[in-house]
């Protein structure tokens, strides 16, 4: 078994979700986790949602030479929860899913990241919910087009569904995409650490809450 680390300082929250899901990218094998801070994801944590054999989707040869439509991969569409109790500031759902991309698709798809990192937030983040809670604000991102199943202002509680995984934004593949921040401004935010249970799981754990 992979190692988890127990945290402190840190806000903590319960999964966002059910079933099976892939840790990628987490703060407890590296940090910044995702090789920046900007925008806040110094402590960011990716979530791919995978079979019982802990793949998103099958491999093909097909699969290394083009793009794949996202309803392929078995996450798409599962449900994302709500991890605290709080109240939802940004509900952002407009956002088309694209065709995910592995072998050499993601090596051209890669080559892109600097227009999307300069045209914001939104085009890292996708559709995306972010909720108000003791200690900062969590964003969850990624989501699927017309999936928001909640509103501004609106209070929610843990294991309330708030959306679907998908693949909006800065992504290769259905997941998603969990981090905290100390203030909504994301320009100006701070970076909070996060923990899940009391713990961070790390790369390559697989997580069936």
């Amino acid at each position: 078994m992979l190692h988890e680390v127990t945290m402190l300082d840190s806000i903590d929250l319960d999964y966002p979700f059910t079933g099976r899901w892939l840790v990628q990218n987490s703060p407890a094998d590296r940090v910044p986790s995702h090789g920046t801070t900007l925008f806040a994801t110094s402590y960011a944590i990716d979530f791919v949602p995978v079979d019982d054999s802990g793949r998103s989707a099958p491999f093909t040869f097909g699969s290394l030479l083009r793009s794949e439509p996202p309803e392929n991969f078995v996450g798409f569409g599962r449900s994302v929860l709500s991890p605290v109790a709080g109240t939802v500031v940004a509900s952002h759902d407009v956002e088309l899913d694209h065709h995910s991309r592995r072998g050499v698709p993601s090596i051209g798809y890669s080559l892109t990241q600097h227009l999307r990192v300069g045209a914001g937030w939104l085009a890292l983040a996708g559709n995306h919910v972010m909720i108000r809670c003791i200690g900062g604000i969590v964003a969850l991102c990624h989501l699927q087009h017309r999936s928001a199943r909640v509103r501004v202002g609106q209070h929610v509680e843990i294991g309330e569904e708030i959306g679907r995984c998908g693949n909006s934004g800065n992504s290769t593949e259905p997941h998603l995409h969990v981090q905290a921040i100390d203030r909504f401004d994301i320009e100006h935010a701070e970076a909070a650490r996060i923990a899940f249970r009391g713990t961070l799981p790390s790369n390559g754990s697989i997580i069936a809450p």
